[in-house]
Order: structure tokens, then sequence, then C-alpha cells
């Protein structure tokens, strides 16, 4: 059945038959001026059959085909089969089971014989992660309806449907769903109404709404979250060194109604490692970290855990399985001062007894010149090849000037900490010589702003002590139990000091982890523990010598793990790969999928001296088996540094290579992707996005209880209205063609007439 409309309101078609006969006229008028040609009759006649063919394209004309469906109507019922449907909060029968085992009961239930007869129904589970699914095609007339309940058809139809085992796109599922089914009648949605990929499937409903096809969207689940304890995330390092202290940041999410004093439990399998007390607020979360001191070297299976709560839905969530490589490092330390002063000497003490450091001291003495001895230098590494072996760097009252440090060595320290990773430590003293180094390239590195009217510092009349900042009180530099109110008080009973330097205030992007007890300005409290990022390396303040007195009363426990931490701490990055003659650098540490991952590469040539040019090479290849090749840039400032960078498209191991051919330079590693978790179980039911598709298509949403009651609705939905096809030939491009031709006829009628 086909006929014609017009689009147009009844003014444009009273101003449209008012043109049409003016334009009849005017035609008429010229044809008698002529004297009655008959060309000029011809294109006038012509004119107005071109004038007639636009005043009724502004009518808008339609052709409307209306086609009769022969097969006969389907609903087709979405079944959400991805991984957030294993949460467990569906009531049956007084039992609690999961979102999917419900769904699983329902595809074999007989709800589907109730729809009216001579509707198909059609099951198509969704999120099977590319597997083949069975589309169950089901009819309800009274003829066929036990055969057609029991018809499976093993098919990849469902698969464009699907929304992969990584996410749920409804977007992609609804629209498919909408193109694959020539006589839709109504869609049954049975999901939780997660969609974490793809668009906002507002956009298909409204589709859904123009085609008449109504979303009966049913909410599998509850609405509020499960009462449930979670460990929501826990994130470990790559790797850590022997001796190192480990810290595991960790997030707690409470769901439960009451407060949870609980603990977080650090296990190898065997045995706990560690374990911290921890107190979550009701419907609320904590973020806190664990730490760790490995007690062997190699790879080490982990599990953090927290107990399961009597009252919990789904203690499966309670628990994260990782890894961490255990390595055995020795780094290499350079301590340099100028007068030995207790600081320096119990420094030096320390360093030299742990024995994964390998420290050399410099002591530019200003009366007897420098110091000797074993493991001192005889002067400041002048070479980038002989300072580039340092990971960390002890710099005292020592200041520029003749007999002490130059301008290049200056220069040299700030290479070494942006562009090698290593770290650097200011522990200034009473002579003040450190505010010399104000000119320098090392200004830029300070973490403070030093009182330069001040270069003697503060002497106190009272001992004063170091108070740990908000950041301080969770900074693994500054542990010293695992918990952290003990950890509080082990600070509050160290011993202080008598003399700090005289510091302003912080600057920009550091973090201040300790703070003076006694002396504030306007600024607020002295920082006086601060660290800093400097390029790929860091940087350290203590503007107090007296760390040496921590020692009163417990011996070396704080004063040398502290030292122990602080090397370790600021060596890290530097020992993420490296072999001889090159050294691999990348941040983040530990990225996630998507992330865009940062690598930098040092590499010596055979003389031990930086690269001076590329080319450097590198492919990383993907869990997938995906390879992809990386180009390194050098770095100005001639320290061999090369930086390129990717992207982590997926998560688990990749494997990395790197070259620097014209150095024979080759090194291996392994990067740790996090693959972030997207569907979660435990979630609520998102009944704001089901609300809404049902809403926008004229649709229903009801909770899973209510099946009965929407199947009944669906049953006496009324048969798909049939097709309509439209023709618009107003907005038809052939038309607008079709008419242009005539046009240029027309003129070049008028040009062989002779009549311009």
């Amino acid at each position: 059945m086909s006929g014609w409309t017009l689009g147009a309101s009844a003014e444009v078609i009273v101003l449209a038959l008012i043109a049409w006969v003016a334009a009849a006229g005017l035609g008429w008028t010229h044809y008698r001026r002529s004297g009655g040609k008959g060309l000029v009759g011809w294109l006038e006649g012509f004119r107005f059959l071109i004038v007639s063919l636009l005043v009724a394209t502004f009518l808008k004309p339609e052709k409307v085909t209306q086609i009769r469906r022969e097969e006969a109507p389907e609903v087709a019922v979405l079944l959400d089969q991805t991984g957030s449907m294993q949460t467990r909060d569906v009531t049956e029968g007084g039992k609690l089971m999961r979102r999917s085992e419900w769904l699983g009961q329902i595809q074999t239930s007989n709800y589907w014989e109730t729809i009216r007869p001579g509707a198909r129904v059609v099951l198509e589970p969704f999120g099977t992660g590319g597997t083949a699914s069975s589309n169950a095609t089901l009819s309800a007339s009274a003829t066929s309806a036990t055969n057609a309940t029991n018809a499976t058809n093993a098919t990849n139809a469902t698969n464009a449907t699907n929304a992969t085992a990584e996410g749920t796109d409804l977007d992609a599922v609804l629209r498919s769903t909408l193109n694959r089914h020539g006589n839709l009648k109504a869609v049954l949605l049975l999901t939780d109404g997660t969609w974490n990929t793809g668009p906002s499937p507002v956009g298909v409903a409204m589709r859904y709404r123009d085609e008449g096809v109504p979303i009966f969207a049913l909410g599998v689940g509850r609405e509020s979250p499960v009462p449930d304890l979670v460990l929501a995330d826990a994130q470990a390092p790559s790797y850590g060194l022997f001796g190192e202290q480990i810290a595991i940041p960790f997030k707690v999410v409470n769901h439960l109604a009451r407060e949870v004093r609980s603990a977080v439990i650090l296990e190898d399998g065997k045995k706990e490692l560690a374990r911290r007390e921890v107190t979550v607020p009701a419907h609320g979360e904590l973020q806190e970290a664990i730490v760790w001191f490995p007690r062997a070297a190699g790879e080490t299976p982990l599990r953090l855990r927290i107990p399961v709560e009597p009252d919990e839905g789904l203690p499966e969530n309670n628990a994260r399985d990782f890894s961490i490589q255990i390595r055995v490092e020795t780094l290499k330390v350079l301590v340099v001062d100028s007068l030995p002063r207790w600081e320096y000497r119990f420094l030096r003490n320390a360093l030299e007894r742990d024995p994964g450091v390998e420290m050399n001291s410099i002591l530019f003495h200003p009366h007897i010149g420098m110091g000797g001895g074993r493991k001192y230098l005889a002067k400041f590494p002048s070479t980038k090849e002989q300072i580039s072996r340092y990971d960390v760097i002890f710099l005292g009252d020592v200041g520029l000037g003749e007999g002490e440090l130059t301008e290049g060595d200056a220069e040299l320290m700030k290479g070494l900490v942006e562009q090698q990773s290593s770290g650097l430590v200011f522990i200034p003293g009473r002579r003040g010589r450190q505010l010399t180094l104000s000119g320098t390239a090392l200004k830029d590195l300070y973490p403070v702003v030093m009182e330069p009217g001040k270069p003697d510092g503060v002497i106190l009349q009272n001992e004063a002590a170091l108070q740990l900042s908000t950041a301080g009180r969770r900074h693994w530099l500054t542990r010293f139990d695992s918990d952290e109110k003990k950890n509080e008080e082990i600070w509050k009973q160290l011993a202080g000091f008598f003399w700090s330097a005289a510091v302003e205030k912080s600057r920009p992007g550091s973090d201040v982890l300790a703070v003076h007890s006694a002396l504030r300005n306007n600024w607020g409290r002295v920082p006086m523990l601060v660290t800093r990022n400097a390029g790929s390396g860091k940087v350290l303040f203590l503007g107090m010598d007296s760390a040496w007195r921590w020692r009163l009363g417990v011996e070396d426990r704080y004063h040398y793990r502290f030292w122990s931490q602080v090397v370790r701490w600021m060596a890290h990055p530097r020992h993420l790969a490296s072999k001889q003659g090159i050294r691999l650098t990348y941040s983040p540490e530990v990225p996630r999928a998507g992330d865009t991952v940062h690598v930098q590469v040092m590499v010596m040539d055979a003389a031990g001296f930086p690269a001076g040019e590329g080319p450097v090479q590198g492919r990383i290849v993907s869990p997938s088996g995906r390879t992809e090749r990386l180009d390194f840039a050098g770095v100005s400032g001639g320290w061999g540094v090369f930086e390129g960078m990717f992207v982590a498209r997926q998560g688990g191991r990749h494997k990395m290579e790197v070259k620097a051919e014209k150095q024979g330079r080759q090194l291996e590693t392994e990067i740790q992707v996090e693959a972030p978790l997207i569907e979660k179980a435990g979630e609520p039911v998102n009944g704001a996005a089901l609300r809404e598709l049902a809403s926008l298509s004229k649709g229903l949403f009801a909770s899973y209880d209510r099946l009965a009651d929407v199947v009944k609705q669906l049953s006496v939905l009324p048969d798909p209205k049939p097709m309509e096809r439209r023709l618009r030939l107003w907005s038809d491009p052939r038309w607008g063609g079709f008419l242009l031709i005539l046009l240029g006829l027309y003129w070049t009628g008028r040009k062989v007439a002779g009549m311009i």
C-alpha cells in the first residue's frame, strides 16, 4: 500500500499557490508582449513547468509505502552474562543466589509460553566473551509451544551483540538486536544495568522509540550495595630490594551498616608476613598501606586479605593475589662534607655497615685539607662517567669555594639527579656553607627556601623535635612501625635537636614529611624533612644535624633504619632494569591498561662514557603477542639518556627489549601492566540507567521479582505496525539534480533565442 502526502503547513501551501499563479501570469504576459512567437511560447511553458515542480517541492511531497510483515512478531530477551552478574544478591524462595544463577533458572522456565500466541521469543545471552552462545527460539503458539521451547541453534548471531568479557557495552547490544530482527515487537532486557564500555545507551533508546519498539528493563539484583567488606584495591611495586621496606597501598570499602574493626594481612601462602589493624567506618572506605620487610631474594607470591565478617554477602572479594621480585643489589653512595661533625661520623658508620651499600666519602676539611683513609676519595668525581656510578649523594655542610665544590660539580650533581634517576640528600650544618650553592645549578633542586640572612641557622635553648605531618605519617620513608599510631609514638620519643637550619618555607611541588615542633613563621610551622622530585630523580632535605641522637636509649635501631630506607627509596628507580653499560627506567612503575608509559634509557659506551649519539631502538611485546616498535630520542645534556614512550593497551606481562647497536648494549626486561577490573562483583544495580532506557523507549522498568507481571504486560502488547518506507522527494539529492538540469536547459534555450 502506498500514497503521496504533503508535509507543508497550510500557510506554506497558500503562499506556494500564489507564487504558482503569479508565475503563470508573468509567463502569459511575456508571451503576449513577444507577439506570440512560437519559440517564446515554448520557453515560457518550459519555465512554468520548472516553477510548478519547484512549488511542488516546497510542499514537501513524500511517497509513503506501508509493508505488511509476513513473519511472526518477535520478542528479544537479552540475558546479561558479564562478570558483574556473579554478584550474590538475588533472593528466590528464601535462598540467596548469584544473579547469573537466577538467569539460568529463568532460561528454562515456562514464563515465555504466556506471551501472546503467534509471537516468537528469542533468548539471547550477551557478554559471553566471544564463545558460541545459543539462541533459544520459542513459539507461544498452541501447536508448537513445547517443541520450540526445546529448540536451540548454535549460532554466532549473539556474538555480534555481546559485550566482551572485559566490559559491557549496552549500546552495542541494543543496537545490534534492533538491526538483526526484522519484526521486533519488544525487548526484555534482564541485566544489572552496568555499561562500562562504549557510548551511553540513551541514543539507541531514542531509536527504539522511533521504531515503536519498547524496552522492558528488568533490574537483576539489589539497587543498594550488598552488605559486604571489600578489598577494593592493592598496588605492589614491580620489584623490591633485599632489606628494603616495601609499602603496599590498599583500599578497603565497607558496605556494612556498622563500623568494622579488622586487619589487613599479608601472606606468602605459608605464613603471615605482616599485619595492619584497620577500622573502617560504616558505609565508608579506608586507604592505607601495609609495610613488609622481605627476608629472601627471588620471585615471591603474595596474598593480601582481610578476614571474612559473619554478615558479609560476598566473601570472595576479600583478597588480592600478586607477586614481587626481590633482588639483591649493591647500592653505591657518596657522602660529602667539610668537618667531621657527629652527624657525618654516625651517618658514615651507618652506611658503611649496611651490607647492601657500597659507600665512599669526601671530606673537605677547611684547615687540614682533604680527609683520607679507608673508602675516602681524594677528590670529587669530576666527570659524568665517574659520578654516574652513584645511586645517592649526601651533601653535608659544604659549599662553593676554594678547597670545596665548584660550579662544575654542582652541574654534575644536577644532571645525575635529573637524568640518571639518582638521589640527592641535603644535610646543612652550622657553618652555613650550603647557602653558597644558591647561585649554582643546585638551586633548582632544593625542596625548601632558605633564609639568606641566617647562614648559621637557629640555635635553640630548649630541645626541639621533628613532628610528622599528615603526609609524613603515611610515607614509608618515616615508617618505623607498620602501625601508624605506634609509629607516631616512636617519633615522639626520639631524641630532639638544639640547632636547625633557617628555613623559610617549602617550595611548590615538595612534600613536607616533618616540621619543627617549636618554630613557626608567617608560612606556618617550619618544614624540616622535605622531599621533592627532580627530573627522574629524588631530593631530600633534612634541616637539622642531630639525627645521630636518635640512638639515645635504643642504639642503632632507628638511626640505621632511617638512613637505610632513605638510600633504598632514592635508588629504587635506577634499578628497575639494568645491565652492564645500560640502564632502563619507566614511569609509572606499575602502569595500568590504557596508561602512557614513559621509558628512559641510559647508555654507556665500551669505555664507560655516556653515549653521545644513537640510535637506540626497542620493541615491546604484549601478552597477546602484538609487537610494537619503540624509537628513542636523545636527551640533551650529554648523559647518554634516550627517551621514548608507548601505550599499555592490555594487562599482563609485557616483554621489552632495548638495543644500542653502536655501543653494543642490549637489555631485556618485563613490565607488569595491571588490567583494571571493569566487571566488578558486588556493585548495585544501575536502576537509574535502566529507568531511563525504559522511559525513553516507552517501555517499563521493574525489579527481577516482578518478572511474571512484566511478562503479562508483554503478552498484551499489540503487534508491530506495518513498516513504513518514505520517499522524501523534497530532500532527495537526485530530485535536486534533476531540477538543476531543467534550469540549465531553460537558460541555454534563452541564450539560443537571443533573449539575454
